[in-house]
């Protein structure tokens, strides 16, 4: 197994932002290239730690998607081959975990849509019978699928940072009514047709993020990355039971890992032992099979 690639050095462009978990570089006017490394975040925070072959689980599971989705709302992708707008030493980065995309300007919110009552929903019904201030109906359980998918916007916080839940009143404030309503159509949207369709893999996706931007023309495109278990909580279907919190498919096992070594959840993160990096590259794995049906491309 290779080592997890934790940084990227792509000295042909120039380097525009890191984040997370993607290196994002400078191609021309219209495009950029997104590189996913093996970078895991956990309660905010980056741990030196990397997860092997995650950054290519990552893109190929979300190219999957992309194309799956496509004819729900368009994408940031152009098509390009990634290895062909980098020098020849420079390939191995790229290779099975990278994009070119189109340069959009990104909205600021990241558009979450609960399908199931479980985390921070469950706490918040639990307390006052709402998700985030959405009124609900008595009685529901842990895990149960809500009446119907909820869109419930956050801040799009930095790096190091925390997002925060916001109104949709508050996010009509930042883009508008027209474009927040195209916002949550498209992202409940796609999460109906892709939670549809992982059923039938058995895998249940419980919650999601997408992030959007628009193009010069004010077409709205989703863009980054989508339903991978960075960006979404996937349950294995003949686990499930309503009233517990079935186990999951994403980083779940690391957060567990993390708050039972006594971690205060500032940086600097604790490294992880190397079993808890190769388990969860191996949940990371499982889930891409089950979903795609094909092999992950690695070196």
């Amino acid at each position: 197994m290779s080592a997890p690639l934790l940084t990227t050095s792509i000295n042909s462009l120039k380097k525009l932002h890191q984040g997370k978990v993607r290196d994002i570089y400078d191609i021309d006017a219209d495009t950029m290239l997104l590189i996913s490394t093996d970078r895991l975040s956990a309660f905010d925070v980056i741990l030196p730690t990397g997860i092997p072959h995650k950054g290519a689980m990552l893109t190929q599971m979300a190219n999957f998607w992309f194309a799956f989705l496509q004819d729900v709302v368009p994408n940031h992708l152009t098509g390009i081959d990634p290895e062909s707008v980098v020098a020849a030493n420079e390939v191995d980065q790229v290779r099975g975990r990278a994009v070119v995309v189109k340069k959009l300007k990104a909205l600021p919110l990241e558009a979450i849509v609960r399908g199931y009552l479980v985390g921070s929903g469950w706490k918040e019904y639990q307390a006052k019978g709402t998700v985030c201030d959405i009124a609900l109906p008595t009685g529901l359980q842990l895990a149960q699928a809500l009446p119907q998918p909820l869109f419930t916007p956050s801040s799009k916080a930095a790096v190091g940072e925390h997002d925060e839940n916001i109104s949709v009143a508050a996010v009509e404030a930042l883009i508008g009514p027209v474009l927040t309503a195209q916002v949550a159509e498209a992202a409940i949207a796609l999460y109906r047709r892709a939670a549809e369709y992982a059923l039938t893999k058995g895998i249940i996706i419980a919650d999601t993020k997408f992030e959007f931007g628009v193009d010069s023309n004010g077409v709205l495109h989703v863009m980054d990355e989508v339903l991978t278990p960075d960006s979404s909580r996937f349950w294995p279907a003949d686990l499930y039971q309503v009233g517990q919190n079935p186990p999951s498919y994403d980083k779940q096992y690391v957060r567990d890992w993390l708050e039972s070594c006594g971690w205060d959840k500032t940086p600097p993160a604790p490294a992880l032992p190397e079993e808890v990096a190769k388990r969860t590259s191996d949940k990371y794995m499982e889930a891409f099979a089950k979903l795609t049906g094909r092999p992950l491309q690695v070196d």
